[in-house]
């Protein structure tokens, strides 16, 4: 199993939240305070929606969520085969879950591919700045939100 993330920023949580339970025909997966996601079986999608991250209507980042973290570390391979600059998360707090991750640069955008060990209290670990990432400096990601 494997499908895209895209997470979206927006202006209020509770109205993306109808309108994409509508849209897609299923129920948040997740909700908690700012944030909420989506697991739809057709189109494979996850979306992810956070309020007060960026400015509304804007990309928050994109990802690939995959079924293990053997499928995040071949991810990784491929990506530093290809000499493309990656940094790898390993047990790490984020979107209300404990992920194993790897972002991957592109020209344009950081690409995460993760998959989720479990579930976690908060958005980030306690004391980390929550930053969105930034289409012009992908670096400044401290969580996927």
């Amino acid at each position: 199993m494997s499908r895209v993330q895209l997470a979206l920023n927006v202006a209020d949580l509770e109205e993306s939240i109808a309108f994409y339970t509508k849209l897609f025909g299923v129920e948040p997966a997740k909700v908690r305070d700012g944030y909420a996601n989506f697991a739809i079986a057709d189109p494979p999608l996850k979306l992810v929606l956070f309020a007060d991250a960026g400015e509304p209507g804007s990309l928050n980042h994109l990802g690939v969520e995959v079924a293990s973290s053997s499928e995040v570390m071949a991810a990784a391979a491929r990506a530093r085969g290809e000499d493309l600059p990656t940094e790898l998360e390993e047990s790490t707090s984020c979107c209300y879950a404990v992920q194993d991750k790897v972002w991957v640069q592109g020209p344009d955008n950081a690409w995460e591919v993760y998959t989720v060990l479990a579930d976690a209290p908060a958005l980030a670990p306690a004391g980390e700045t929550r930053v969105t990432v930034s289409v012009a400096d992908p670096t400044t990601q401290s969580c996927c939100g």
